[in-house]
């Protein structure tokens, strides 16, 4: 892997990261200020919470295994 393909994946891995803190900023929120009137949003947001983490930590293990072959 050279250079650039490191530079580009860990370019994506920011940008997931970014995204699953916001996500996972939403769901705080959730729980934090809306809970008794939006508790049945709790499975949604979660999901997708749960999605952007794992796309995030998908990146970093390809980066990972990419960089210690």
């Amino acid at each position: 892997m050279n250079t650039e393909e490191t530079k580009a994946l860990e370019k994506q891995i920011a940008k997931l990261k970014f995204i699953a803190g916001q996500k996972a900023s939403e769901l705080h929120d959730l729980v934090e200020d809306r809970l008794w009137g939006d508790f049945e949003d709790i499975p949604a947001v979660a999901e997708t919470t749960y999605k952007a983490c794992r796309a995030w930590k998908d990146k970093v293990d390809e980066l990972k295994e990419k960089t210690s072959a």
